[in-house]
């Protein structure tokens, strides 16, 4: 079936129960970024493969909100679907929430999948929709239309992440968010997120695509601690684990019965928890809806995590080193695709001593495919790439010991002078970031700015965050800190990793992203307060092809022969032949 006969379907099925608005989130029963594949809704119902964004079908209307990485991808993979593109946070862009109550008849009826919504989204709808007199249901009617969606059979081993590489014991992080509850007056909490369910039990999974999780539920109280998991997934380590931390194991699927059993208790829940966790509970149960504490514990990083970054960065510098070598010398000489790039690069990290895979699927955009921002190469009908123009590759992989995420973009041929003036733009916007010193209690919003005043100077920007958080052997995409234009109040604390990243897209031109991942540290005490600044972790060099020196202040050009001095000590010893000939000529001064 194609998009549009889905729609067709799916209207069919609203005209038949009286609902006259159905929302897609892109979401699974966790409230995961990426997800496993049966529950690839939005994707499948509309064809838009981006990593955020829902769709909104009425009787005769369908939409789709995103944010700006994805206003250029949309278009294309929405065509002929009937669905028109809504971008999100763009001045004329209807709230979707105003746009149904638009849409629908008086006393309207609006369905979602409630084990795929948010708490907080179905609050916001309830409270919206009832004040134009329409109401929300739960209908997951696309269990009627997605009749071969399959869940997949494979048993994905659990193993644990050892003491040693995790740096604190599922004994200590428990007593830790004990403490928390008790602080918030909880006698319950749910952790349904699977990153924070495998960080709180030093355990590691692969049931998502990219990220080191597994499917899981954990239920704890004062005195007990229980895991909802396919039991067959344990292996014996994990199982020891688990009993060694008095953490009861149970069938992933008792977890809603168990809900049940929850009686007149204080129950503190993520407003990001799925509506059927909050159904399930009792009325007579209190709920207090917070973040879940492990979360933010899980963004600190002790020293054993940070060291496993330091690690891991050496190691994957290497393989990018090697891979970048390859790129711009076999561009022209040997046939490649976009998608067969991902793969050799892919190939060059496997080299590497404890890689588990990639942290998310390499974006590499040749050309006019560079200003995708989030671009996907198929394996089929992906550009071929030769030696001419440009290229972004943004790319990452999951060790063992930490977790990397890095965009460099390289000119395969000679590239503008108006490509390199964007490119240097770009780059000294990274620089003045990673060269900011900020007080004790600055939040991600109020460093924004300087990894793009050197665009804003110019009349220019970028349509996505500046940064991200990272986790430690863990989802590369990580809160609850970020930098970007939007009101985060989280405060940026030592020991936290982000991802620096400004970049410049011309569309149906090219694209650029310069990519380093940096750790908020503790810099000195003065008479005006506690300073930070940032720790570097990424270790490959910049293309200087792609820089116009000129335009580098005498600090930056600092910074960056600093830089490049410091990838050459790291990474000399372990290159060799002409690889690293050619590595030890791209670090050496402007």
């Amino acid at each position: 079936m194609t998009s549009s006969e889905k729609i067709v379907a799916l209207r069919q099925k609203m005209s038949e129960n009286n609902i006259d608005a159905f929302i897609v989130y892109s979401a699974d029963p966790h409230m995961s970024e990426y997800l496993p594949e049966e529950w690839q809704e939005r994707s499948w119902l509309s064809g838009f493969t981006g990593s955020a964004g829902f769709v909104v079908i009425t009787k005769d209307k369908a939409g789709l909100w995103t944010d700006g990485r994805y206003f250029v991808q949309a278009p294309i993979e929405l065509k002929d679907s009937g669905i028109d593109l809504m971008k999100d946070g763009m001045e004329g862009t209807p709230n979707y929430i105003d746009w149904i109550n638009e849409q629908i008849p008086e006393n309207g009826t609006v369905a979602v999948n409630a084990i795929a919504t948010a708490h907080a989204n179905w609050e916001l709808l309830t409270e919206k929709l009832a004040a134009k007199g329409n109401k929300l249901v739960d209908f997951p009617l696309l269990k009627e239309i997605w009749k071969d969606r399959t869940t997949s059979a494979q048993k994905n081993p659990v193993f644990v992440q050892p003491i040693e590489r995790a740096g604190k014991s599922v004994n200590d992080k428990l007593a830790d968010i004990r403490t928390k509850m008790e602080e918030l007056g909880a006698s319950v909490h749910i952790i349904s997120s699977l990153d924070d369910v495998a960080w709180t039990l030093n355990l590691r999974g692969s049931d998502v695509q990219s990220n080191p999780v597994f499917l899981g539920y954990v239920l704890l109280t004062k005195n007990e601690a229980k895991l909802f998991i396919d039991l067959e997934k344990l292996d014996v380590d994990s199982r020891k684990q688990m009993d060694d931390a008095w953490v009861k194991m149970l069938p992933y699927e008792e977890f809603y019965k168990e809900l049940d059993k929850v009686n007149d208790e204080k129950v503190l829940i993520s407003p990001n928890g799925n509506q059927s966790i909050f159904e399930a509970l009792k009325e007579n149960n209190t709920f207090i809806k917070a973040p879940v504490p492990g979360n933010l514990m899980k963004a600190i990083k002790n020293e054993t995590e940070l060291q496993g970054f330091r690690t891991v960065m050496q190691r994957d510098g290497v393989a990018m080193v090697k891979f970048l070598y390859w790129l711009t010398h076999q561009a022209g000489k040997e046939a490649m695709t976009e998608f067969s790039i991902g793969e050799k690069l892919r190939g060059f990290r496997a080299e590497g001593k404890n890689f588990v895979g990639e942290s998310f699927g390499s974006i590499v955009g040749y050309k006019e495919n560079g200003a995708i921002m989030h671009y996907s190469a198929k394996s089929e009908g992906s550009k071929d790439v030769t030696n001419q123009d440009t290229i972004l590759v943004d790319s990452g992989g999951q060790y063992l010991e930490g977790t990397t995420d890095i965009t460099r973009t390289s000119a395969l041929g000679n590239a503008s002078a108006e490509f390199k003036e964007n490119c240097t733009l770009a780059l000294k916007g990274l620089i003045q970031l990673s060269m900011v010193k900020f007080p004790k209690g600055t939040r991600g919003v109020q460093l924004d700015a300087f990894a793009r005043l050197a665009l804003w100077k110019e009349g220019k920007d970028y349509n996505h965050g500046t940064g991200h958080g990272v986790g430690s052997f863990m989802n590369v995409h990580e809160g609850p800190q970020n930098i970007r234009k939007d009101m985060n109040f989280q405060e940026l604390i030592p020991g936290m990793v982000l991802s620096n990243e400004p970049g410049f897209y011309y569309e149906n031109h090219y694209g650029i992203r310069h990519e380093n991942l940096i750790a908020v540290r503790e810099l000195e005490t003065t008479d005006f307060g506690t300073f930070y600044d940032f720790e570097t972790l990424t270790i490959c060099p910049f293309d200087k092809n792609v820089i116009a020196t000129e335009l580098l202040t005498q600090p930056e050009k600092d910074w960056l022969n600093n830089y490049h001095a410091w990838c050459k000590k790291k990474l000399e010893n372990d290159l060799q032949g002409e690889v690293k000939d050619w590595f030890l000529e791209m670090v050496q001064p402007i």
